[in-house]
């Protein structure tokens, strides 16, 4: 019974696979995941030499065939043109994984720059539907594909000082819901994944730059790591067809709620 479950789990092999924020953290993690699993790679950013850097490591470590797409997910049209300009070979795109998205600031949502709010508005709401609106419908007439959307524990549970960000993770929670539910019929499937604490550059940006600000997020615990939310990705996209893993809520075993963080004194 285990080898006949086990052969029925999906390969990657060869399999086209969009990943969004690609050029470090989650999206660079999952990158070298699936490169390891034998995928193709479809790697997207805005920072074209990060990307560059990746590939080439890739194409060293795995032998990955990589496409690499300098985009701003927050531009609609130059995020349809980019798809659309995909030559032949990269064109069925198999997975998307939306994982682009940023925060700033823990300012009070009444004092707030609106700059900060249109940015996290812009890449993580708006940004993500460009690109699944871009993907989908070639997905829906091949009858083949699956989206998985990076999401938060910030869509369960609001903070002080992260509404804004929080209300846009709530919407890729609803964004997810809503576009399986569309999808019903078809064989196109849908993934939100939600880590709570993962050190990344987020909170790096999050702070503009300030790195002992953002060391302090993790400090006195031991956060995932962006190979952690690889690894769930990965599991949930190698899933048996007719299984749809709707959604993957993680936390490190020093979080229990986002306001419940057990830290070991300095």
């Amino acid at each position: 019974m285990e080898a006949a479950l086990f052969a029925m789990v999906v390969s990657l092999t060869q399999q086209t696979v969009l990943i969004t924020g690609a050029s470090s953290g989650i999206g660079a993690a999952c990158a070298r995941c699936f490169a390891q699993a034998g995928a193709r790679l479809i790697l997207a950013a805005r920072r074209q030499e990060k990307l560059q850097a990746l590939a080439h490591q890739l194409n060293d470590q795995y032998s990955t065939a990589t496409w690499l797409l300098a985009m701003d997910v927050q531009q609609p049209e130059p995020v349809e043109a980019a798809i659309q300009s995909l030559p032949t070979p990269w064109q069925a795109i198999d997975i998307l994984v939306n994982n682009a998205g940023l925060s700033r600031g823990l300012d009070k949502q009444y004092q707030a720059p609106r700059q900060d709010w249109e940015e996290m508005i812009d890449t993580n709401i708006k940004g993500l539907l460009y690109v699944t609106r871009a993907v989908v419908p070639g997905m829906v007439n091949r009858g083949h594909g699956h989206v998985v959307n990076v999401g938060s524990i910030a869509g369960r549970q609001t903070y002080p000082g992260g509404s804004v960000y929080c209300a846009t993770k709530a919407a890729v929670k609803a964004l997810s819901e809503g576009l399986k539910l569309d999808l019903l019929g078809t064989p196109i499937r849908v993934t939100n994944i939600e880590p709570g604490l993962v050190e990344t550059e987020f909170s790096e940006v999050r702070f503009r730059g300030n790195v002992d600000r953002a060391k302090g997020v993790y400090r006195g615990m031991t956060p995932l790591t962006p190979d952690d939310i690889a690894d769930a990705i990965l599991f949930a996209v190698t899933r048996p067809a007719h299984v749809n893993i709707s959604e993957i809520f993680l936390m490190p075993t020093d979080q229990s709620s986002m306001f419940h963080v057990h830290r070991q004194a300095d």
